[in-house]
């Protein structure tokens, strides 16, 4: 468990080093900014309900890192991203990659076009819609999930702009049986593992769902 005082910045290096993660002094600050932005907006427009900002680091930013070793693609989206989740944390970490987030909420993506400019994430896209209304040209090699709905409902939501044998990691709580026992009647994805993810002083079960679009 960390110890509460340890520094923001500590605690995103720790973590990190319990995903086995190698972290540059930039990306452990732009995540520190990140987090300390979370905290002044959390304020009045309440983006979050963890109010703390050591376990927004240990809830949020690291869990959001726990996917890392399965982001393949170069070009993702991140549906019903909130605040940036798991996105924004992606985006620190994989400079390289192009990642889009979008939500419907207002509010969310403001704080997150913030985001972008104050960190300079010139990699990162803010969309503000519905994943169901919004349309493009340039369709995502991945789609990410972290606080959306059930997997058969983002299948059939977020299809339209994934590419053919593209892939989409849904993260979970518990290990969703009856959600995936309902995706075997959908015959656009087919199921490829579902993996237990290990998040550092996470005390939630935590898994990944990976499907790829047939």
């Amino acid at each position: 468990m960390i110890d509460p005082k340890t520094s923001i910045s500590e605690c995103i290096s720790i973590g990190a080093e319990g995903l086995t993660l190698s972290l540059s002094g930039i990306q452990v600050d732009l995540l520190s900014r990140y987090v300390a932005l979370l905290v002044k907006w959390n304020k009045t427009y309440n983006l979050t309900s963890v109010r703390d900002p050591v376990q927004m680091v240990s809830r949020h930013v690291i869990d959001s890192l726990s996917i890392a070793p399965f982001v393949k693609s170069d070009n993702m989206l991140d549906i019903g991203s909130g605040p940036g989740l798991p996105g924004i944390p992606l985006a620190i970490l994989y400079p390289d990659k192009l990642v889009s987030t979008l939500d419907s909420n207002g509010k969310k993506t403001r704080f997150m076009t913030h985001v972008k400019m104050e960190l300079g994430l010139n990699n990162l896209t803010v969309i503000n819609s519905r994943v169901e209304c919004y349309q493009t040209e340039s369709l995502f090699s991945e789609v990410t999930s972290r606080a959306f709905s059930s997997l058969i409902e983002m299948v059939q939501k977020v299809k339209h702009l994934l590419r053919d044998s593209g892939v989409y990691l849904a993260m979970k709580g518990r290990y969703p049986n009856e959600e995936i026992n309902e995706l075997t009647k959908h015959t656009d994805c087919e199921l490829v593992k579902v993996v237990s993810l290990h998040v550092p002083d996470n005390v939630g079960v935590r898994h990944l769902v990976i499907l790829r679009k047939q």
